[in-house]
């Protein structure tokens, strides 16, 4: 699990409807009213039917008393960055310390340029937001006069400041590999948005973010993830966030901690008041308590393994598949998708892993039987397809398809082929993968005595922590080994 260890804070995101401003206002109120964290406005200066994001902002900031307000994210080509970070020192000051920076690089270009925006490729629109970062930074913080001189954007001795209450955070939506590397050298937080992300790439995501980091010097911790998320309420449960109130909980106090998001911002629209009096009174403290508990009880073990293993192992290989790649951008982009889908598979064996012992401790405490246990056990990634455990090793196994066996060797050939060296490495791999398949059949039988006899609970413990030793430290080593060949070597999965 990725838990970043930060507080956890709420929100609500509205659409800057013009013709509803009323209720727009009201929402926004009710949201202080709650006790939600953030209040969020997307920014389109371009759309005709919106109120323009600042001065939304400016205007609910003297109607709220606590909450926290930010553009959810700024438009940067038509918000000049300079002006935009005396806009934001003046607010933090008259709300009393309450305003946040989303910003975005920009993404409709036509309705951007139709506004007098100049016309630039998507390249160009990052590198133009890294400036602009540069710049909000440079008069947001006190100290003498600023001279930077860059493609997009100049300062020829502006004076910082006003000075602000607190230190104003820099949030960038981010889904690009430029854009998240971005993220991890400069930005203070993330906040991309359901619908543009899904929470299986949150992982991937997040991974690029902490290689970039950790490449800049800074921790990967030092950067918040947030989400903008959205759903419906109701009876049965029909996906993500399509459901109860427990169930948003259950789905989003498992994104804090394997994905480590901890700001979660619910978009409704000027109707939804019934929807965030839910957010805020049903599924806000059944995450915060859920999260708590997990953070308080989880062995050391499960709950940070990637923590410090696998965030280090792929900044590393991150930095030397650069370093080898030289300019071949699409050798490299193929090499980083590789990388990240090694990193997010195993993100994935680990939540299961924790999970797996949750099941057996439900069923020491009367909560659940070994029969909803074996269930589970037999539903798990790692028991119906052995290309997830093993990732990129080559191994006929017993307990997998022919299917699947064939997708190992195939992976398997790929890599000893462009790196005879690896060979070793491959089969000390396979034979702990098939090590591996032995504990699950462990389980199993233990499972099924179980069946007929609880109190054979013990045994099944002792498989279950045998499993857990022996799968964290073969997960560690593969993404010692591997991640950085698979990015040298470009192995498209």
């Amino acid at each position: 699990m990725t838990d970043y260890g930060h507080d956890l804070i709420f929100g609500v995101a509205l659409p800057p409807s013009a013709g509803d401003h009323e209720r727009v206002l009201a929402i926004a109120e009710l949201a202080d009213g709650l006790g939600l964290d953030l209040v969020g406005f997307q920014d389109h200066p371009y759309q005709p039917g919106f109120l323009d994001a600042w001065t939304l902002l400016s205007y609910i900031a003297a109607r709220t008393q606590r909450v926290r307000l930010f553009p959810d994210v700024a438009n940067i080509p038509l918000r000049p960055p300079a002006v935009l970070a005396r806009s934001a020192a003046a607010l933090d000051i008259l709300s009393g310390g309450r305003v946040e920076l989303g910003l975005g690089a920009g993404y409709f270009i036509d309705p951007m340029v139709a506004m007098g925006a100049p016309r630039r490729s998507m390249p160009e629109l990052v590198d133009a937001l890294d400036e602009a970062i540069a710049v909000i930074r440079a008069l947001l913080t006190a100290g003498p006069p600023v001279r930077f001189h860059g493609k997009y954007y100049s300062l020829d001795g502006a004076r910082p400041g006003p000075v602000t209450p607190h230190r104003i955070a820099i949030w960038l939506g981010a889904y690009k590999p430029r854009m998240l590397r971005l993220t991890g050298r400069a930005a203070d937080g993330w906040i991309p948005s359901l619908g543009y992300a899904s929470p299986e790439e949150l992982g991937p995501m997040n991974a690029a973010i902490d290689a970039a980091s950790v490449d800049a010097g800074r921790e990967p911790s030092a950067i918040r993830r947030g989400f903008n998320v959205s759903g419906s309420f109701g009876a049965a449960a029909r996906g993500f966030l399509q459901g109860p109130s427990k169930l948003w909980a259950e789905q989003l106090a498992e994104l804090a901690l394997r994905d480590g998001i901890s700001a979660f911002v619910l978009g409704t629209g000027p109707d939804g008041e019934g929807d965030l009096r839910r957010w805020a009174g049903e599924v806000v403290p059944s995450v915060r308590e859920a999260v708590a508990k997990a953070r308080s009880g989880v062995s050391e073990d499960v709950a940070q393994p990637v923590g410090g293993g696998s965030r280090v192992a792929a900044a590393h290989a991150v930095r030397e598949t650069e370093r080898l790649a030289g300019e071949d951008d699409g050798r490299l982009a193929v090499g980083r998708a590789g990388q990240q889908t090694l990193i997010a598979i195993h993100e994935h064996l680990r939540q299961e892993l924790a999970r797996l012992r949750e099941v057996i401790e439900e069923v020491r405490e009367g909560r659940s039987t070994a029969a909803d246990a074996r269930s589970y056990l037999n539903n798990m990634t790692m028991r119906q397809n052995y290309w997830t455990l093993g990732a990129f090793c080559a191994a006929y196994c017993r307990v997998v398809s022919v299917h699947h066996a064939i997708e190992d060797q195939q992976l398997f050939v790929d890599l000893k082929a462009a790196d005879q060296s690896l060979g070793p490495i491959l089969e000390r791999l396979r034979h702990e993968h098939e090590g591996i398949a032995e504990v699950l059949a462990e389980i199993d039988s233990a499972l099924v005595a179980m069946v007929d006899d609880e109190q054979r609970l013990d045994d099944t413990e002792k498989a279950v922590e045998h499993l857990s030793d022996t799968l964290l430290v073969h997960l560690k080593y593969e993404e010692e080994q591997l991640l950085e060949p698979i990015g040298r070597l470009a192995i498209r999965i």
